[in-house]
């Protein structure tokens, strides 16, 4: 959240050929942006974009066939043949000026993904500027990305390791944060050399569709990136697509294992569906652990990978916790997205609303109590408004415990003992961020080593984040592999090469 500029009215018109004029609900035809050129797509298929904010649309557009898929890795091929030749340093330069040219436009693309996602404008404002932000940094990384020399035990031989692109990447990318999640993978991917095809979810395609004006702007190269929004069946064609050299993924384990299964020995960089947890030991600061509790279960409204999906709290401070945690959720504002005062916008689609639905209902079935929320409100614009949630005693085999739930909840669980804690913690198949709220840096290390995640925050928020930290699951879990943010995305998505000379 580093710029509190919240746009207010939609900006002047853009001239997308056939797209939102401005950025303002209105219906339009809204094209693919397909090797270098908006284009309309030629797949028998319409989608309109629908705001769950107003129910009302706000784009449509032609979903792509697979033979705009084969042109836009033709065209990928061809780019980055070039690209990947260009020196680093220019790289870099591009990379900039696309950062500065999303900067001029972040206006009207805070508006259009406030519009299509849902999301309050204070949080589509800090998303549309990390993204130009990972830009400007992947850029600086990647002037860095060095290799090292290696001693050979024949005195005849140097040999030296340096950086090669993959090369073609195909991008799957989902509805939550549709534009800074694309820049997730085209800032390292552009700046080491790759090219992209990219499949955002057609919930939400407009925002990402609307920014490559920013990218043309800057002077990428001409089919170095094309954006084709469309469901599952293109999303497998486009990794199963023997032009596509690695896949980039960003969604639900479920989708994640079907997209590895299509992958084969193609690289891979995965991630996938997190589960919390938040831990509030005995000694924990409880007002702190119950402010950052709420504020990792409602941006987004909850649709978040790393958002406070499970609360684990010592028996000996429970009571506090819980009705701190009650105090706390009385300033979320559940409302308009528009409106500035908006903290808890709509879920992004029916889907994720049946799932709450279904969750808060198995662990009121298993003796858990709703004490807030649990249900959608009505006399809203549309039916995914979904009240601020928090559930007590859940059961450690409950869904709310269990599974993902995506939406604005606090489900506490208790645990006996530090030890019950921990097992509580690690009782999931998914290993993706935690946070451990505690006053010892003896438990603190403790949990940072054998909890099994990721990342595991300290006295801080589930959802706490930072474009320069390796973010991703912990090993043996279902939450994939490899590391976004920082130098190590760009680690992932080139090739180590290593040079041997004879003398």
């Amino acid at each position: 959240m580093t710029d509190p500029t919240i746009p207010t009215a939609p900006t002047s018109p853009t001239g997308l050929p056939g797209g939102v004029g401005g950025v303002g609900p209105r219906p339009g035809h809204q094209p693919l942006f397909l090797g270098g050129e908006y284009a309309h797509g030629t797949g028998p298929e319409r989608y309109e974009v629908i705001s769950p904010a107003t129910g009302e649309p706000v784009g449509s557009l032609t979903l792509p066939s697979a033979a705009d898929l084969d042109r836009a890795v033709a065209a990928a091929h061809t780019a980055q043949r070039a690209w990947a030749g260009v020196n680093v340093w220019e790289r870099a330069a591009v990379c900039h000026r696309i950062a500065d040219e999303l900067d001029r436009r972040r206006e009207e693309l805070v508006l259009l993904q406030t519009l299509e996602q849902g999301k309050p404008l204070a949080e589509s404002t800090a998303d549309v500027t990390e993204a130009a932000q990972l830009f400007r940094l992947h850029a600086e990384d990647a002037v860095r990305l060095t290799g090292e020399t290696l001693l050979s035990r024949d005195n005849t031989k140097r040999m030296f390791t340096f950086h090669r692109p993959v090369g073609t990447w195909g991008v799957i990318t989902p509805w939550n944060f549709p534009l800074l999640m694309f820049a997730e993978f085209a800032a390292p991917g552009l700046a080491t050399g790759n090219a992209l095809v990219v499949k955002p979810s057609a919930h939400t395609p407009l925002t990402v569709l609307r920014a490559m004006e920013a990218l043309t702007a800057a002077g990428l190269p001409k089919g170095l990136v094309s954006v084709l929004p469309g469901a599952g069946d293109f999303g497998e064609a486009l990794v199963r697509h023997p032009g596509i050299h690695a896949i980039g993924f960003i969604g639900s384990s479920a989708t994640g294992a079907r997209i590895q299964a299509a992958a084969g020995l193609k690289r891979t960089l995965m991630e996938c569906s997190g589960n919390g947890p938040l831990v509030v030991l005995a000694d924990a600061d409880v007002a702190a652990a119950a402010k950052a509790a709420v504020a990792g279960a409602y941006p987004c409204a909850g649709q978040v990978c790393c958002a406070t999906e499970r609360v684990v709290v010592h028996a000996d401070v429970h009571d506090e916790f819980v009705a701190a945690v009650l105090g706390e959720a009385e300033r979320v504002v559940l409302g308009d997205p528009l409106d500035a005062k908006t903290l808890l916008g709509p879920l992004n689609n029916e889907a994720v609303a049946r799932k709450m639905d279904r969750h808060v209902a198995d662990a009121r079935e298993r003796g858990a109590r709703v004490l807030l929320g649990g249900r959608r409100r009505a006399g809203m614009p549309t039916d995914l408004y979904y009240e601020f949630t928090v559930v007590d005693a859940v059961p450690e085999d409950s869904l709310l415990a269990k599974e993902e739930s995506f939406g604005p909840v606090v489900p506490v669980i208790t645990g006996r003992d530090e030890d019950d804690l921990l097992r509580i913690a690690n009782d999931d198949a998914l290993g993706l961020q935690g946070a451990v709220f505690t006053r010892s840096m003896t438990s603190a290390y403790r949990f940072m080593e054998e909890m099994a995640v990721g990342q595991v925050i300290v006295n801080e928020t589930n959802n706490w984040w930072d474009i320069n930290m390796p973010f991703g699951g912990a090993g043996g879990r279902a939450t994939g592999w490899g590391r976004i943010g920082g130098k190590n995305s760009l680690l992932d998505m080139t090739d180590l090469r290593t040079g041997v000379i004879s003398l």
